[in-house]
C-alpha cells in the first residue's frame, strides 16, 4: 500500500506549480482578491521559507510553507491538499511536520491567517492547539480572515 511522504522541496516544479494553481483557483472561488493572502512562488523560494510537499505514491498531493519572520516566529502559508487526496490526513501530517521543523529551528510561535469559509482548515488548526489572535505582521483586520497562533515553546521551556 503506498504511503504519504513529506519532504522539504523546491516549489518550482511542474507538479507543485499545478497544485499552487489549484490552490489559487480554490481561494478565488471563496474570497475576493483583497482577502486572498497567498504568497507567490518567488517568495516561496526565499531562504527564510521552508516549503514542504506531501506525495502519495510519488504524486504531489499537498503542500505547506513556513515563512520565518526573523523574530522567533513564523507564518504558515500556502497550505493546500489536492481534493482527490482528502481523507488521507495529508493536512494534519503537513501541519505536524511544519511544527516539528519550527521546534527544531528554535521558533517560539507559529502564526497563520485562514479564511472563514474553510471550516475544515479551521477545525484542523483548533484541534492542533491554535488559538485566535488579532491580525499580525502586515495583515489588516478583515471580516473574511481568521488569525491564529500556537506557541511551540512555553516560558518554562525558555528557562531550561
Amino acid at each position: 500500500m503506498p504511503d504519504v511522504t513529506i519532504a522539504e522541496e523546491l516549489p518550482r516544479q511542474p507538479e507543485i506549480l499545478r497544485l499552487l494553481e489549484m490552490s489559487d483557483a480554490y481561494a478565488a472561488l471563496l474570497y475576493p482578491a483583497e482577502s486572498n493572502h497567498l504568497v507567490d512562488v518567488p517568495t516561496l523560494e526565499k531562504p527564510s521559507v521552508s516549503f514542504f510537499v506531501a506525495r502519495f505514491d510519488g504524486i504531489v498531493v499537498g503542500c505547506r510553507a513556513l515563512v520565518e519572520a526573523g523574530d522567533g516566529s513564523a507564518e504558515i502559508n500556502r497550505m493546500f491538499v489536492d481534493p482527490q487526496a482528502r481523507g488521507l490526513k495529508v493536512g494534519k501530517r503537513l501541519l505536524q511536520t511544519v511544527e516539528r521543523h519550527g521546534e527544531n529551528c528554535g521558533l517560539d510561535i507559529i502564526r497563520l491567517e485562514t479564511g472563514i469559509h474553510q471550516p475544515e482548515a479551521i477545525g484542523l488548526y483548533r484541534s492542533a492547539g491554535y488559538v485566535e489572535r488579532p491580525p499580525f505582521g502586515n495583515y489588516q483586520p478583515d471580516p473574511l480572515s481568521l488569525f491564529m497562533e500556537k506557541a511551540l515553546r512555553t516560558p518554562a521551556d525558555l528557562d531550561r
